[in-house]
């Protein structure tokens, strides 16, 4: 069960877009434990950091998700995220093609994330 609201965030919000069911899925007690010091770690700061930051650095984002694991209401996926860059992104220039392995834990409550933690790095694809 949890598996699936996992699949359908990387799906239908981080590729499709699709705020709606960001809505549905992301709960509004939200914590994003990755977040830089002094940036919101809550649903507001997670749909910002899409808008302002995701999106436009990856506006042909794909997702490729290698493993996925469930272990009560914990979720890990190993995936990668593709993508060439629309603008300057820690350190490559816009046009560059990038791949960004992931580890990603998500606490699901209720078919809601309640929690995330995150361990990424970005390269040249």
């Amino acid at each position: 069960m949890s598996k699936a609201v996992v699949l359908r965030f990387n799906e239908e919000v981080l590729v499709k877009g699709d705020l709606q069911v960001f809505e549905e899925i992301v709960s509004p007690s939200f914590t994003n434990h990755s977040t830089p010091a002094g940036t919101d770690k809550g649903k507001a700061g997670l749909l910002a950091f899409y808008h302002n930051v995701l999106k436009p650095a990856l506006p042909d984002i794909t997702i490729e998700i290698h493993e996925m694991f469930e272990e009560g209401d914990t979720v890990i996926t190993r995936k990668t995220i593709r993508g060439t860059l629309g603008i300057p992104f820690m350190g490559f220039e816009a046009g560059t093609k990038v791949a960004m392995p992931t580890i990603d834990i998500v606490k699901v409550k209720d078919g809601q994330y309640v929690d995330h933690w995150a361990e990424r790095h970005i390269q040249p694809a």
